[in-house]
């Protein structure tokens, strides 16, 4: 494929991307949006992009989640 191809895949993919997760959490606040996402595997970047705010934004909001994620994680040790 040509690379102005690549590209415009990769932008297609990003728009769906924001679409969907506008839908899906369209009912909940940035916080639990934020965390949707995290668990979908997206990095903090990606996040900010879609909810439109600022990467420490996104760790601010995912705090809480990452401890008690962690936290499970060490205690099954």
């Amino acid at each position: 494929m040509a690379k102005g191809t690549d590209e415009l895949i990769l932008q297609r993919l990003e728009q769906i991307l924001r679409v969907l997760s506008i839908q899906v959490a369209a009912d909940r606040s940035l916080t639990e949006r934020a965390k949707l996402l995290k668990m979908a595997g997206l990095e903090n970047q990606v996040i900010a992009d879609v909810l439109n705010i600022s990467v420490p934004s996104v760790r601010t909001l995912t705090s809480k989640f990452r401890d008690k994620v962690g936290g499970r994680k060490r205690n099954e040790r």
